[in-house]
């Protein structure tokens, strides 16, 4: 795997190659991945669906290229191996973040390109994705593609205790980089005051030190948000 190409020109490489197919002679995925397959970085995949049956829960998901890692939250190699739709261990995640919006590309038979931001398993993940159907003038699609860069993977804490307003800012300054000498010295108290601060919240939230508690925390504003929306 390449690990200096980015998503963007793997992504433009593999529009550039399917606006070359035809609906009339419609394409086999390799024209559409065969250049591009070994500049894939270690946080990108690629799947193929295959679309032999009339329920999306019945296609399904062949492994082109797995991610060259696995998180120690989320084992996505092996949740996203080759399976039926319907197999997936998280099926409110497949019904609403991926079969829907490949109903969309298969109808349009046009690309789809976006930012997703949801959960897997009760992880909350973020990635860029990029769908291409197969086209064809002969019916449906026998296939279509997609390739994922991942952004980002949170797991919110198991345990729930609420914040005060200093907290928050804590928090907050910690994230953006800051130590504990440069909080004291933004709230106007001792450095000590804000580690003792932190060692309180990272044991009621079990975290394992400060970057695991600044992560919880984010997933955890991120959970809140996505709850709002």
């Amino acid at each position: 795997m390449n690990n200096d190409t980015s998503f963007n020109t793997i992504t433009q490489r593999m529009l550039d190659a399917w606006l070359l197919t035809t609906a009339q002679q419609p394409a086999v995925p390799e024209d559409i991945y065969r250049d591009v397959l070994d500049l894939l970085t270690l946080k990108m995949r690629m799947t193929l669906v295959l679309l032999d049956a009339e329920n999306p829960l019945d296609w399904r998901m062949k492994v082109v290229r797995p991610s060259g890692f696995n998180s120690r939250i989320l084992n996505v190699n092996s949740i996203f191996a080759d399976q039926r739709l319907g197999d997936f261990k998280d099926r409110s995640y497949m019904e609403t973040a991926v079969i829907p919006r490949y109903l969309q590309v298969i109808a349009s038979q046009k690309p789809a390109m976006e930012m997703v931001k949801t959960k897997v398993l009760g992880v909350s993940v973020g990635y860029e994705r990029l769908i291409l159907p197969q086209k064809t003038d002969q019916g449906s699609s026998a296939w279509l593609l997609s390739i994922s860069n991942g952004r980002f993977m949170f797991n919110p804490p198991h345990r729930q205790a609420k914040l005060d307003a200093t907290d928050e800012i804590v928090i907050q300054l910690l994230s953006e980089g800051a130590t504990a000498k440069e909080i004291a010295a933004d709230l106007g108290i001792s450095h000590r005051t804000v580690e003792h601060r932190l060692e309180r919240m990272k044991e009621r939230y079990g975290a394992k030190n400060t970057v695991h508690l600044a992560t919880m925390l984010v997933a955890m504003r991120f959970d809140r948000e996505g709850d709002k929306s």
